[in-house]
């Protein structure tokens, strides 16, 4: 009896023995399913091969990415990364915000998160539900008016105290420019977008690429008259320059505001 039952304990050992490495080869296959949904999963996200490089510095441009932050393929490369969006929204001053390029959301968020209302415009509506979805996630969406359409067609019936242009740099490639120039800005030039802006409001906020010819932004305050005050800010990520930005009007040269 005793024989019989040590044989019996002995196939139950074995059959557990047998079961564990079945289960450890089926959990194998998993792990390579897994990373193969995570390229899915990042094309689903706007990441293709040309953006590939901002996926690294996702948590850059959104600090809550995981949770749920939504992209296209240019709102990778257009987003203001957010620690520059919560500085200019810091120094907007206040009031009522006209994000004409909206995009994804990056600063009409940050203009909301500091109490400000917002009217976030962007001709897409595909962006516009993107934006709609990111602020959500921020909680600040009861904050922002979303509207669809053109700039320069709505500027004319647009009034605010903050003007804000980040308007397209034309992708990547503005890199390769060693002297961006205002006629290089979509989807009209620089002169333009400034002069719709004036009409809207008397401040003015523009966020444009590092390389940038500083004299033609200069020039953009001769515009009004009298001339506006300008002030140019250079605005870093992890000590990497990223872009400038310029106010126009009262709010350049002021420290930001206590909290």
């Amino acid at each position: 009896m005793n024989k019989i039952l040590s044989i019996l304990n002995f196939r139950i050992k074995k059959r557990r023995k047998l079961s564990k490495r079945r289960r450890l080869k089926l959990s194998k296959p998993k792990a390579k399913i897994k990373r193969k949904v995570k390229p899915k999963a990042k094309e689903a996200q706007g990441v293709t091969p040309l953006v590939e490089k901002y996926w690294a510095q996702r948590y850059n441009l959104f600090s809550r990415y995981d949770e749920g932050i939504k992209m296209d393929e240019e709102g990778w490369f257009s987003v203001t990364p957010e620690v520059i969006a919560i500085r200019q929204a810091e120094r907007s001053g206040g009031g009522l915000v006209i994000d004409c390029f909206a995009g994804v959301g990056g600063n009409a968020i940050q203009f909301a998160a500091m109490g400000y209302h917002v009217v976030a415009i962007d001709i897409d509506p595909d962006r516009v539900a993107l934006a709609y979805n990111n602020a959500k996630i921020y909680g600040v969406e009861k904050y922002i008016d979303f509207v669809v359409g053109d700039f320069f067609q709505l500027a004319p019936s647009l009034k605010g105290n903050v003007a804000f242009l980040s308007p397209p740099w034309g992708g990547p490639s503005y890199t390769k420019t060693q002297n961006f120039t205002l006629d290089l800005l979509k989807p009209k030039d620089g002169y333009s977008l400034f002069k719709a802006a004036q009409t809207i409001a008397p401040n003015i906020t523009m966020f444009l690429p590092r390389n940038m010819d500083l004299n033609q932004v200069e020039q953009l305050s001769w515009l009004s008259c009298p001339p506006l005050d300008v002030e140019i800010e250079k605005n870093y990520v992890q000590s990497y320059l990223k872009g400038i930005t310029i106010y126009f009007g009262d709010f350049a040269f002021q420290q930001l505001r206590s909290c």
